[in-house]
């Protein structure tokens, strides 16, 4: 009885381990969509990986899109035009689960040029992203971005 139940357990935890893999590969991949869909002004991967819902709220450095259809047409796409170029990067990602509930938090470095005065920016700071799990895909629930002016750490000699 002793071995049927230690393989049991070990059964049911490499399965976790598996799953908690196969979610966290999706999860990066949606946040990689994520950042492609900021780089080129696509709605898309906003539309395909968020959850519309009401009372929905995206954030960023004080700003605020109220809904998924107000962050993808009055942010994601109109800085496409308003934009030379944007270059955005998620690194050191980290995600938790919690059963059907996941968040990730990520460094993130985003740098841009302005169309209409040529001025450029470079900007680091923390960006969470809040999941659910829904028919068993994970949809972006909520986010939050924080940036500032770039500065490189020094390093002491």
């Amino acid at each position: 009885m002793k071995t049927l139940i230690c393989a049991a357990l070990i059964a049911f935890g490499s399965m976790s381990v598996f799953a908690s893999t196969e979610d966290e590969t999706a999860i990066k991949e949606i946040i990689a969509a994520i950042e492609y869909g900021w780089e080129n002004g696509d709605g898309e991967p906003f539309r395909k990986h968020f959850l519309d819902f009401e009372g929905a709220r995206y954030i960023e450095s004080g700003g605020q899109n109220e809904g998924l259809d107000d962050l993808v047409t009055n942010h994601v796409e109109p800085e496409k035009d308003a934009l030379e170029f944007l270059s955005l990067d998620f690194s050191d990602i980290e995600i938790h689960f919690e059963g059907g509930f996941a968040w990730a938090v990520a460094d993130t470095r985003v740098k841009g040029k302005v169309r209409k005065n040529g001025r450029e920016f470079d900007k680091a700071g923390r960006q969470t992203f809040l999941f659910r799990q829904i028919d068993g895909e994970w949809k972006v629930v909520h986010t939050h971005s924080s940036s500032r002016d770039y500065k490189p750490k020094k390093h002491e000699h």
